[in-house]
């Protein structure tokens, strides 16, 4: 850290008020001005965070003015007491300063005392040079990558997979949107929550899924700001649910992400996935969305493929790296 630097730099607690949340998103918009993260998914994700999953953030201060967040947490996805990811974002004015370094030294050393971690890991995309030397550096490994995929609305012709749904329907499957589906039974929550859990584990990370309680699921699903009910759509065998194809909106109006595209094991083979996705491509296209966003690990061979089919193009991967803490 340089010794202008130094002599005004103050690491401090997130407060949690509406200014430090603001501060947060206006540190990713800076980063990362594609993934447009508000204040409002910010707060809906710490806010829909399992009790038993560890959360601990700092911003930084240099006079009066932040410049940099810097956090320790559980994944609830794959939950671990003692393995846990990291994150330290700098505004790009800030950066090459030693303010990261700092950082880093700080949030290790409280891990280390409050968790003896045995694994810390963090991401960032390949085209970040930057964020890949400094993890580099400090003894991280690439364990697996993902690529982000978009796909332009625009330009997209259905018309080669348009009988894709069709030939689900001709098996005996009916294809519903998330509202519709609501509205079906009393337990729809229940069966779709069973549904996504069992669909949620087959999707490859390095650590082991560990399902979260219905109660924290349906905080994440039905208090996101980006739910869209009319574009999650469920393939269904009777009133089973065989797969699911989710469209979330974006920050960008324009914009849609994907969620999760699966089928449940039984129902495998079928051409479900497929299905479901073109049915929701053609939605999004006739409701006037420009693009349609998706990640798939990189050894996820058959959802790439059928994103390859659809014409989607790859991004730079987001790399996922670990470290082993002694």
């Amino acid at each position: 850290m340089t010794g202008s630097i130094a002599k005004s730099f103050r690491l401090r607690p997130f407060n949690g008020s509406t200014a430090d949340y603001a501060a947060l998103a206006a540190i990713a918009q800076a980063i990362l001005p594609d993934y447009s993260e508000t204040v409002e998914d910010i707060q809906h994700w710490d806010a829909s965070r399992p009790a038993h999953c560890t959360l601990v953030r700092w911003l930084v201060e240099v006079g009066t003015t932040i410049v940099a967040a810097a956090e320790y947490f559980h994944a609830p996805w794959m939950y671990h007491p003692r393995k846990f990811f990291i994150s330290i974002a700098v505004l790009p004015e800030w950066q090459g300063q030693g303010i990261g370094g700092y950082c880093y030294d700080e949030l290790m050393r409280e891990l280390v005392e409050r968790h003896q971690p045995l694994q810390v890991r963090s991401n960032c995309r390949e085209d970040q040079a930057r964020s890949m030397q400094f993890l580099a550096k400090r003894g991280f490994r690439e364990e697996m990558r993902t690529w982000e995929s978009r796909l332009d609305l625009r330009t997209f012709d259905p018309a080669p997979v348009a009988d894709a749904p069709a030939r689900a329907v001709a098996q005996g499957f009916t294809i519903c949107n998330l509202a519709e589906w609501l509205q079906r039974q009393p337990d729809a929550r229940q069966r779709l929550y069973e549904a996504t859990i069992e669909m949620r584990a087959d999707v490859p990370q390095p650590e082991p899924f560990t399902p979260v309680e219905m109660a924290t699921w349906e905080r994440t699903v039905f208090d996101n700001p980006h739910l869209y009910p009319e574009g999650y759509f469920l393939a269904l065998n009777g009133d089973e649910i065989a797969a699911v194809s989710q469209l979330w909106k974006h920050a960008e109006p324009d914009v849609l992400m994907t969620g999760i595209t699966a089928t449940r094991r039984r129902y495998r083979r079928r051409g479900l996935a497929l299905a479901l996705k073109v049915h929701a491509l053609i939605f999004a296209k006739t409701a006037g969305y420009r693009e349609v966003r998706t990640y798939n690990a990189t050894t996820n061979r058959a959802m790439l493929s059928i994103n390859e089919t659809l014409g989607f193009v790859k991004q730079p991967a987001w790399i996922e790296f670990v470290k082993d803490v002694s």
